[in-house]
């Protein structure tokens, strides 16, 4: 079947099942064929394999073997919606499917996967039907999509520059310049976050076609990144390019709206993803160590892995379920976890040792990762985004939300369970409740009324009830503090005060996803995995915990080796990655 009769099928089948027709069998279908296609990644002569990556890296160009995997896949179908002839319907879905290619290199996945996404995101939310389908058919044809993001102060190379549109009879005239854009040199499409008010006014949002900007258009040299060195970064440069009315994407001056709501699935889709990289590194670790020394980094990494991605699947959920209030959850888990996971591998590094720099493949992707996590996160510029969204909304939280809110539907940690359908541009941008928190308070009380059978259930019910107090007191420290937002977006103690509210917004994604299979069976229900990924938090926030018990350690450590020996992923799904396990 080629690629045209492949996507044909899709929508059909697209069509006949409904936006929310997707099974849990039929996503991990996806997700087997996928890790069918890109094959054993430890495979020498594989083109999407660790050494193929790694040589590509080496050469600081894109790995064009696995790119052509994507590309006969009809990998950009993954970033359509259905109705427009693609397989996206749901965020979480979205992760899983993206999870085989970051297993094996976060340059290919940003590259070649979510980046165009990101592009597309607001034509998904907000663009006409023409530009809608526009959009779809580049994708569905492999073509990348490249996204000029509006300037922010402070920010990195990606964030520098700006571009300004004027306005000219019934369409515009677009200067400016940025030096960093992915895919600048090979985008079908441009979607530019362009001035279009006063200094200081608003921004509006345009779908720029490269082909048709000849002459007003020049593509700035390639930079070298140090990390995700496999993306093509260039630079764009507009000189008075007419742009008409119908290429701009929503209303006049939304722009910035517009990515407030779009960036939601950004910021929540990445952490979900580079859990699969982090994943890659822990299951070379586990195959390093050996006795017993090392069986409480390995087992406490595997918690805190089971943590980032519970809250990430909750988040992405959450786009679906509450769209009034993930704007909460999304800056909270892009603002924690790509920095705790990015704390694991380094410490994962020592177990691996040289063999983390072998430039030979497999574990040798441990020098590469250690690169492209900052960058993947956007680094300091993440990290301050996420801070200037909650910290102006804990003090209303405090207020209004935290230790009084309803807990959010039981949907929302099924993990496996349909969602109604996705609107990104139906997305609030500010108000809501916390459900992390409220999911956290909730989990507490019922756990201290009824604590699981056993030293590890005792364990986890103590440690909720001190988290829980501990969200008590960080709302009394934000009620008590100054909260006028532009004085506090630079304060250290406001900034504290975030960090430890993600530390606890990440518990309660944790006890929420152990108490919807707590009354199943295996290692998802037994409390072992909390109770150890909460103590771990807990020491994160310096509160006087007791450490887990050896026997809590062991259960942990012996169902990473069982998953490593076995070939199934160290994440919430527990699914067999290609070649028998990714190892």
């Amino acid at each position: 079947m080629n690629v045209i009769e492949q996507q044909e099928e899709w929508a059909e089948l697209a069509v006949a099942a409904g936006p929310v027709g997707v099974t849990e069998q039929r996503v991990r279908e996806r997700v087997a064929e996928w890790e069918r296609r890109l094959g054993d990644p430890d495979d020498p002569e594989n083109p999407a394999g660790f050494r193929a990556l790694l040589a590509a890296d080496e050469r600081a160009e894109p790995a064009e073997g696995a790119v052509a995997v994507l590309h006969e896949g009809g990998f950009g179908a993954e970033l359509v919606p259905v109705e427009l002839g693609g397989r996206f319907e749901r965020a979480d879905v979205l992760a899983r499917v993206l999870r085989p290619v970051f297993r094996r290199d976060v340059s290919l996945g940003f590259g070649h996967g979510i980046t165009s996404l990101f592009a597309a995101a607001p034509v998904w939310a907000a663009g006409s039907p023409g530009q809608r389908r526009r959009l779809a058919r580049l994708l569905l044809d492999g073509r990348p999509v490249a996204i000029a993001h509006h300037s922010l102060a402070h920010g990195n190379a990606m964030w520098q520059g700006e571009f300004r549109a004027v306005a000219d009879g019934d369409g515009y005239l677009l200067r400016g310049r940025k030096d960093v854009v992915i895919n600048a040199d090979r985008a079908g499409a441009v979607v530019v976050y362009a001035r279009t008010g006063q200094q200081g006014g608003s921004h509006s949002v345009l779908l720029v076609d490269p082909a048709e900007a000849v002459g007003a258009l020049t593509v700035l040299p390639r930079r070298i990144s140090t990390g995700l060195r496999g993306c093509r970064f260039a630079g764009l440069e507009f000189t008075d390019l007419p742009v008409p009315e119908d290429a701009r994407v929503g209303p006049d001056g939304e722009g910035v709206r517009l990515a407030l709501r779009t960036f939601q699935l950004n910021r929540t889709l990445i952490p979900a993803v580079v859990v699969a990289a982090a994943d890659t590194v822990l299951r070379a670790a586990a195959r390093a160590a050996s006795g017993p020394r090392h069986r409480a980094l390995l087992a406490g990494v595997f918690a805190d892995l089971l943590v980032c991605d519970a809250m990430a699947t909750a988040v992405l959920r959450a786009l679906h379920l509450l769209p009034d209030s993930a704007h909460l959850g999304a800056a909270a888990v892009k603002y924690l976890v790509p920095d705790l996971l990015q704390e694991d591998v380094e410490e994962l590094s020592t177990v691996l040792g040289a063999a983390g720099y072998d430039r030979a493949g497999g574990p040798g992707s441990l020098q590469k990762l250690l690169r492209d996590l900052p960058a993947a996160s956007l680094g300091h510029v993440g990290t301050a985004a996420c801070q200037a969204v909650l910290i102006p909304q804990l003090p209303l939280l405090a207020r209004e939300s935290w230790l009084r809110a309803d807990e959010p539907p039981a949907a929302l940690y099924a993990w496996e369970e349909p969602l109604p359908p996705l609107d990104l541009g139906g997305l609030g941008v500010a108000g809501g409740t916390d459900f992390l928190a409220a999911t956290l308070t909730g989990a507490a009380a019922r756990l201290r009324a009824r604590p699981p059978a056993g030293p590890d259930g005792v364990a986890l019910a103590e440690l909720a009830g001190v988290l829980a107090e501990e969200l008590s007191a960080v709302r009394e420290r934000a009620l008590a503090l100054p909260a006028d937002s532009a004085a506090a977006l630079a304060s250290p103690s406001w900034c504290a005060l975030v960090e430890r509210y993600a530390l606890l917004a990440a518990a309660g994604a944790a006890l929420g996803g152990w108490e919807a299979r707590r009354g199943g069976g295996g290692f998802p229900a037994d409390p072992a995995w909390p109770a150890l990924a909460l103590s771990r938090l807990a020491r994160r926030l310096g509160l006087p915990v007791p450490p887990p018990s050896a026997d809590c350690v062991r259960r942990v450590h012996d169902e990473v080796l069982e998953r490593v020996a076995g070939g199934r992923s160290l994440d919430l799904y527990d699914t067999p990655p290609a070649g028998g396990g990714v190892q």
